[in-house]
């Protein structure tokens, strides 16, 4: 069974998600906006920023052992609301994968080449020491052509983080979701690489009645097959959930 790890062990003195009610109650009384009432706490915590504590809260997943559950034409899913460190750790998962000698690349329409220099001084690692076998791929033409014609030339093994799975359902004059899907899972099995869809939760799940979203929580503004993805890493409060599809159905069996 993999670690789930608890609040405790990021040094932060509260559950994740007691400071976002906090913070929700705090934006309220006092009329300011919400990011800002998240930073205030995050202070209070002892960061200067509530996304420095999220990027502490991801630090501690367990990203080596979750690296070694992938297989290559797996299609995976990272799931939690914002705020839950998902972009983090399919980042340590892009860099877990180069530091064992593959390469990687991160899709993304949400990040700039910035933000992403953040990210990795964030979980300390140096961009230049792994330039050479990860690259940043910022297109708005984020689609599974795209994405396809940029990893041609990539070798076996190789790992792709799409940021985020519901960005690609965006544009008309692209395939349907589905057929995306499908048709990277084809290209995953066929070359022997493994995707990393962040993904959004929808806004009806509540962490106080469930411990972890699950694959119903996962927001589909259209139809798709869950049931395409082998696995998917559901992230609360600092812990983790780890959830093995089957292959006939969307339903999960999870460690």
């Amino acid at each position: 069974m993999l670690p789930r790890i608890d609040a405790h062990d990021t040094g932060i003195r509260a559950p994740v998600y007691r400071l976002k009610r906090a913070a929700k109650l705090l934006s309220r009384d006092s009329g300011i906006p919400l990011h800002e009432a998240l930073n205030r706490i995050a202070v209070r915590e002892g960061f200067a920023t509530w996304s420095l504590l999220a990027w502490q809260v991801s630090a501690a997943m367990p990203h080596k052992e979750l690296f070694k559950e992938l297989k290559h034409g797996d299609l995976v899913l990272v799931g939690a609301r914002p705020g839950e460190g998902k972009t983090q750790l399919s980042l340590r998962l892009a860099v877990e994968a180069v530091e064992n000698g593959g390469r990687s690349t991160f899709f993304s329409l949400e990040c700039t080449e910035q933000d992403l220099l953040e990210y990795f001084k964030s979980i300390d690692v140096d961009a230049a020491r792994i330039n050479d076998r990860f690259t940043f791929d910022a297109s708005v033409n984020l689609s599974a052509a795209h994405i396809m014609q940029q990893l041609a030339n990539s070798p076996p093994g190789t790992l792709a983080v799409i940021d985020y799975l519901q960005l690609m359902d965006q544009k008309r004059e692209h395939p349907e979701l589905m057929d995306q899907i499908g048709m990277l899972k084809d290209f995953a099995a066929e070359r022997g690489f493994i995707f990393v869809f962040i993904s959004q939760i929808d806004r009806s799940y509540d962490s106080t009645k469930k411990p972890f979203p699950g694959i119903e929580d996962v927001r589909l503004p259209n139809p798709l097959d869950l049931g395409l993805f082998s696995k998917a890493f559901f992230l609360n409060n600092g812990r983790m959930k780890l959830s093995r599809m089957t292959p006939s159905s969307p339903s999960a069996t999870s460690n």
